[in-house]
C-alpha cells in the first residue's frame, strides 16, 4: 500500500524533489490556518475602537473563528476524502483567501465577524485536505519523519509568529491587514499544491453520513461555545448548558457511528490505543499552548508595558526553540521511539509553567519569562512531532482525511478549554482587581493550572503508546512509518 500512497502524492514522474516542495506549500496552508487562531488577539483593543464594537461583542471576533473550525473539521475531513483532497484543498484556499479579503474591508461588526465565521469554514476543510495530502505524499520511508517535523511544528510556529504579525501590522501598518496578508499566503499555497501535488481520493463508498455529520457539528460547536464562553463563569448557563449539550450530542454522535454502514468518523480511527494517545496529547498540547501564550502575552503586554510588535517579537524565543527541538526529535526518532519525547516533553512543558508561576509586578523579561519561553518551546517541540505520527499511524488511506481532522479538531477543542478554563482561574485569582500586582497573582495561578494540564500527557504516553521503536525505523518486517538517515 506505501507505493501506491507515495504514487498518489506527488505528480507522476516528478521525483523526490517535488515531494518536499509540495510540503512547503502543504506546511504554509497550515501555517495560514493556525496563524488566523491568534493573528487577531492584539489587534482586538485597536479594532474594537474604530469598528464601534462593545465589550460583549468584542470576543465574538475570536469566537467566530474558532466555532466554525470546530465545528466543521470532521466534515471537511471527510469531504476532502471523498470529493478529492487536492480539489478540497484548491476550493478551501480560495474561500479562505475571500473570506479574509472581506473581513479586511469589513465596515460593520457583523461584517467582520461573518467573515471570520467564514474563515472558520474553510479552514475546517483546509487543514484536513493539507494533512492528509500530506500522508499520500510520504506515506513512509526515511523522509516521513523529516515531513511530520515540519509540518508538526508548524502549530507553535503559526501560534506564536500569528501574535508577533499581528502586533507588527496592527502597530505599524492597519489591523485590516491582520486579514489582507492572508491572500497572498492563499494564494501562494494554491499554486504550489495545484502545480506539484496529483489527486487523490477514498476508493470506498462515497455515502455521507448526514445523521453524524449533524449531530458532529452541533456537539464540537457546542463544546467550543461553551468553553468559551466559560470564561465570564462556569455557572453561566451559555458555559455549562452548552458543554453539556455538546457532550450529549456527541454520546449521541458515537452511537450513530458505531451503527451506520458509511460512517463520518470510523471509530477504529479514535480506539486504536497509540492514536487515542495522540489525540489525548492534542487536545492538552493545545490547552497549555494557545491558554499559555495568551496569558503570556497579556503579563508582557500589561504587565511589563511592551507595545503590541515588541510583545510578539518576546515571544520568538519559543518559536526558535521548538524548530530546534523538533528537527533534532525527527532525527533521533528512530533510536527512541514515540514513547520517550512524548512522556518528557510534558516535563519541560509543565517546567516552563511553573517558572513563570514567579511573575510579579515589578518583574523582569529575561528573568520571569525567557527561561520559561525555552523551556516551553523544547517541550512542544518534544511532543508535536511524534504525536503527528502518531494520529495517522496506520491509517487506511480512505481515513486518512478524517484522521487529520481528528487531530485538528482536538487541537482546536483543547485550545478553548485552555482559554475558558485558564480565563475563569485568573478572574477568580484576581478577585475583581485590576492592579499590576493583582493581575500578576491571577497569571501566577493560570500558569501554575497549566503546568497540570501540561504533566498530564507524560502518564497518557506512558500508558498508551506501545508502537515498537523499530516500526519508526522500518526494521521490523512492516512498512515503514518514519525513518532517517
Amino acid at each position: 500500500m506505501a507505493t501506491q500512497l507515495a504514487a498518489a502524492g506527488v505528480q507522476q514522474g516528478s521525483g523526490n524533489g517535488k515531494r518536499w516542495w509540495a510540503l512547503v506549500f502543504l506546511a504554509l496552508a497550515q501555517f495560514m490556518v493556525v496563524l488566523d487562531g491568534t493573528i487577531v488577539n492584539l489587534a482586538l483593543p485597536r479594532l474594537q475602537t474604530e469598528m464601534g464594537i462593545s465589550d460583549s461583542t468584542r470576543s465574538w471576533v475570536v469566537t467566530a473563528y474558532a466555532l466554525a473550525f470546530g465545528a466543521f473539521l470532521l466534515l471537511g475531513g471527510r469531504i476532502a476524502d471523498f470529493w478529492g483532497r487536492k480539489r478540497a484543498f484548491i476550493v478551501a484556499a480560495v474561500g479562505f483567501a475571500a473570506a479574509s479579503l472581506i473581513g479586511g474591508i469589513a465596515q460593520q461588526p457583523w461584517e467582520l465577524i461573518g467573515a471570520r465565521a467564514l474563515q472558520g469554514v474553510f479552514a475546517a476543510l483546509l487543514a484536513p485536505a493539507a494533512l492528509a495530502l500530506l500522508t499520500v505524499a510520504f506515506p513512509g520511508g526515511k523522509d516521513r519523519g523529516t515531513a511530520f517535523a515540519i509540518f508538526g511544528s508548524i502549530t507553535g510556529v503559526g501560534a506564536a509568529v500569528g501574535v508577533l504579525l499581528g502586533g507588527f501590522l496592527t502597530e505599524h501598518v492597519s489591523w485590516r491587514w491582520c486579514f489582507f496578508v492572508n491572500v497572498p499566503i492563499a494564494i501562494v499555497a494554491l499554486v504550489g499544491v495545484w502545480s506539484l501535488v496529483s489527486e487523490s481520493k477514498a476508493q470506498g463508498s462515497t455515502k455521507y453520513d448526514w445523521p453524524g455529520v449533524v449531530l458532529a457539528a452541533l456537539g464540537l460547536g457546542s463544546l467550543v461555545y461553551g468553553f468559551t464562553n466559560a470564561e465570564h463563569g462556569w455557572d453561566a448557563p451559555e458555559a455549562w448548558g452548552f458543554i453539556a449539550a455538546g457532550a450529549v450530542l456527541m454520546a449521541l454522535f458515537v452511537a450513530v457511528e458505531r451503527k451506520v454502514r458509511h460512517p463520518l468518523l470510523p471509530l477504529r480511527v479514535a480506539t486504536e490505543r497509540n492514536r487515542g494517545a495522540a489525540f489525548l496529547a492534542a487536545l492538552l498540547s493545545g490547552a497549555v499552548l494557545i491558554g499559555g501564550i495568551l496569558f503570556i502575552n497579556f503579563y508582557i503586554q500589561i504587565v511589563l508595558g511592551f507595545a503590541p510588535f515588541l510583545a510578539g517579537l518576546a515571544s520568538l524565543p519559543m518559536t526558535v526553540a521548538l524548530i530546534i527541538t523538533a528537527g533534532l526529535v525527527a532525527k533521533n526518532l528512530p533510536k527512541l521511539g514515540a514513547k520517550i519525547p512524548t512522556a518528557a516533553g510534558p516535563v519541560f512543558m509543565a517546567a516552563a509553567m511553573l517558572w513563570l508561576t514567579q511573575v510579579s509586578a515589578d518583574g523582569s523579561y529575561f528573568v520571569n519569562m525567557l527561561p520559561a519561553l525555552l523551556l516551553l518551546g523544547v517541550g512542544l517541540g518534544m511532543v508535536f512531532v511524534p504525536m503527528q505520527n502518531l494520529a495517522l499511524f496506520g491509517v487506511d488511506q480512505d481515513d486518512s482525511g478524517v484522521a487529520s481532522a481528528l487531530v485538528n479538531a482536538s487541537q482546536q477543542i483543547g485550545g478553548s478549554l485552555g482559554i475558558a478554563l485558564f480565563s475563569t482561574i485568573a478572574a477568580a485569582a484576581t478577585a475583581g482587581g485590576v492592579s499590576l500586582a493583582a493581575l500578576s497573582t491571577g497569571y501566577s495561578m493560570v500558569f501554575l493550572w497549566a503546568a497540570g494540564v501540561a504533566i498530564l500527557i507524560a502518564p497518557i504516553a506512558l500508558l498508551l503508546i506501545t508502537i515498537d521503536r523499530r516500526k519508526f525505523a522500518g526494521t521490523d518486517g512492516d512498512a515503514p512509518i518514519v525513518h532517517l538517515g
